[in-house]
């Protein structure tokens, strides 16, 4: 069975991610990819980070152990965001990173990405070569050839002037600012941020216990932060996930402003500025049809790619496009990141909205119309068989033919469980609803195992 998912290794902490498994995973990673520094007569280099959950703290000392133990010198840069930690591996031009996070997940489960030089992620075929050593004897170095474990003790400085200079000397004063930290990885950097950037900061989950984390906050609970913006009179709010690498955000009236939206709203600001190239977005194809929509009306065009932000990435990386994300609010730009970054998307936003003077709600009802949009999970199926089954495919083609080019279907194999995800967008919730059970009910007719 196969190691790494999607986003590196994840599982319940001390039940499939063990202290064992972090030694070893990080161990054979020092081999994989601490090699090229070495190979030019200079000590290997590792950056570690992590989220606050309390399993965090037993699995970095098995990561750093593993490391040093195989001879690369480790930088530990504490509780940061993982974006903070792909910075800090380019920043320091270390060999490469290990995030140590679940991010959206609940307080149990935790997960460790590695990261390769420049603070990109890693190439499946590097993952399978950190797998495969694994299962070799790692060349462990006696005396003053082990690694070394240091405290990284400015890494929340250069992270947080690095944001700073994404602004341009753009200053946030006058606005009021909720921020949801989701009791995560940003719980410091994201507050000390926005306050630097001049903005008037009121702070909710930001009080880390290490079983609290994602626990009715950040941006994956909205209801709190909703709660907030209007309590406090706020012109918005912005949302993290545990380990920061997503943003989403409330509007001065409560409402929801979701990645799509964002995307929208950055797009347009970079292409009045010259800064979007081609002027072409990259998104997923879960994007709301109305992101397209409005982006076709501001001159925009689209790429699309299949969902995950790796994929998102790498739609960027072979066109050499500047702005890419997904409508679950992880946003990319090329010139800042590596990775989506929640911290950098949120102050991008504020930002637009101080330079603008419209409020965010102006600005998301100018960048699109969200479509309504139904997603449907159907379970016990056979997934392999819903892009070539003959009547399944037959009912998709009636159903956009009734929908014209006012809606959208979208049938999606889940990657890791028996599921077909059936998702309908109309112009109309009542369509969107009614059509989208119907389908699903077809699929899970025709399909069943």
């Amino acid at each position: 069975m196969k190691l790494f998912g999607t986003d590196g290794v994840r599982g319940t902490a001390n039940k499939e991610v063990t202290a064992d498994l972090a030694l070893r995973l990080s161990q054979s990673a020092a081999v994989v990819l601490g090699h090229q520094r070495a190979s030019h007569g200079r000590r290997p280099v590792a950056v570690v980070a992590r989220d606050p959950r309390v399993s965090g703290e037993f699995l970095s000392a098995a990561v750093q152990a593993g490391i040093a133990s195989a001879g690369v010198d480790v930088y530990d840069a504490g509780v940061l965001p993982t974006p903070a930690a792909a910075f800090l591996v380019a920043d320091i031009d270390a060999d490469f990173g290990v995030m140590i996070s679940a991010s959206h997940n609940p307080a149990a489960d935790n997960g460790i990405k590695f990261l390769a030089a420049g603070g990109h992620k890693l190439e499946d075929a590097v993952e399978d070569a950190i797998e495969a050593q694994m299962a070799q004897d790692a060349p462990l170095p006696t005396g003053g050839a082990v690694g070394r474990v240091r405290r990284f003790s400015d890494a929340e400085d250069r992270y947080v002037v690095h944001l700073l200079a994404s602004l341009s000397g753009i200053s946030l004063k006058g606005l009021k600012i909720v921020l949801d930290c989701a009791h995560g990885a940003a719980s410091g950097c994201s507050p000390e941020a926005f306050s630097a950037a001049g903005a008037e900061v009121v702070v909710i989950g930001a009080d880390p216990d290490g079983m609290n984390i994602n626990d009715g906050y950040g941006s994956t609970h909205l209801e709190n932060l909703q709660e907030a913006v209007i309590a406090h009179g706020a012109d918005m709010g912005i949302a993290h996930d545990g380990d920061a690498d997503r943003c989403l955000a409330v509007d001065h009236t409560g409402a929801v402003v979701d990645g799509d939206q964002i995307m929208g709203i950055l797009a347009v600001g970079l292409k009045e500025a010259g800064q979007l190239v081609d002027d072409t977005l990259v998104v997923t194809v879960m994007s709301n049809l109305g992101l397209k929509l409005g982006m076709a009306e501001a001159g925009i065009s689209l790429v699309e790619t299949a969902v995950g932000d790796r994929y998102v990435l790498e739609g960027m990386r072979s066109g050499g496009y500047s702005l890419g994300g997904e409508q679950s609010g992880h946003l990319i730009f090329a010139d800042y990141a590596t990775t989506g970054d929640g911290v950098l998307t949120g102050l991008q936003l504020a930002a637009r909205v101080a330079k603008t003077g419209k409020s965010l709600k102006v600005l998301a009802e100018a960048a699109m119309t969200r479509l309504p949009q139904v997603l449907v999970n159907v379970k016990g199926v056979d997934k392999a068989r819903v892009k070539t089954h003959q009547p399944v495919q037959e009912a998709v083609a009636a159903l956009e033919a009734r929908l014209g080019g006012e809606g959208r279907v979208l049938l999606r194999p889940s990657g890791t469980e028996p599921v077909v995800r059936v998702m309908v967008e109309a112009a109309h919730a009542e369509i969107a609803q009614a059509e989208s059970k119907a389908l699903a009910d077809i699929v899970k007719a025709e399909l069943a195992l």
